[in-house]
């Protein structure tokens, strides 16, 4: 026997990143064209705490494609790592009709959803969106792509004065505890030495390969 789902939500939680307009606009349309409500939870797990939802239709996603950050807002939420935090968000979804979530962010808001989803059975859904490209399971998050062509183009910029002045920079970027921005980032503008938390590689061998150019 199928489950007919009758009323989602959907969230954006942690940093916000590139595509998560995209990507809540495809929810909120899809459910439209199934004729599933879609309530927006926003402020990410702190507004599903405090009971922040709005109905969303069709025409709520309209122009929000093109525009960067997301439309339902973001926040990190202390009170959601505590159980009592979890069930109070647990009746505001029940009291509101919520059969289901859609989740839209990094390891962080995956990482709550599970321990969500254990807890009250609660079906769960994820979208990877983060521009550290730091989930299983995909080989490119939402965001990840924008955020490697922005730092080649800063770094295509940086090259000029670099080469004007004859200098070294060192430029860091965004990745956490993961260096795939960093890796494919130098690869792509050609870098001298690429330093990803990965792999140590030590200051000395940096120093001697540096001293080689």
């Amino acid at each position: 026997m199928k489950f007919k789902l009758n009323k989602i939500g959907v969230l954006t939680s942690g940093g916000d990143s590139p595509g998560m307009n995209a990507a809540i606009r495809s929810v909120v349309r899809t459910c439209a064209f199934h004729q599933i409500e879609c309530i927006g939870i926003y402020r990410g797990y702190e507004g599903m705490i405090e009971g922040d939802f709005r109905p969303l239709n069709a025409r709520s996603v309209n122009y929000i494609i093109n525009k960067g950050g997301t439309f339902l807002k973001s926040a990190r939420s202390n009170e959601f790592r505590t159980k009592a935090g979890r069930k109070k968000a647990y009746n505001n979804l029940t009291k509101e009709g919520v059969e289901a979530l859609v989740l839209i962010g990094g390891d962080g808001t995956f990482n709550g959803g599970m321990v969500f989803n254990k807890e009250f059975n609660f079906p769960v859904i994820g979208i990877p969106g983060t521009i550290d490209n730091d989930i299983s399971g995909t080989n490119f998050t939402l965001g990840f792509d924008t955020a490697l062509n922005t730092v080649v183009d800063a770094i295509d910029k940086i090259r000029d004065t670099a080469s004007s002045h004859k200098r070294l920079f060192f430029v860091e970027v965004m990745g956490r505890d993961v260096g795939h921005i960093a890796l494919n980032a130098g690869v792509g503008s050609g870098a001298e030495e690429i330093l990803v938390p990965e792999e140590d590689l030590g200051l000395d061998r940096l120093l001697i390969s540096l001293k080689k150019e």
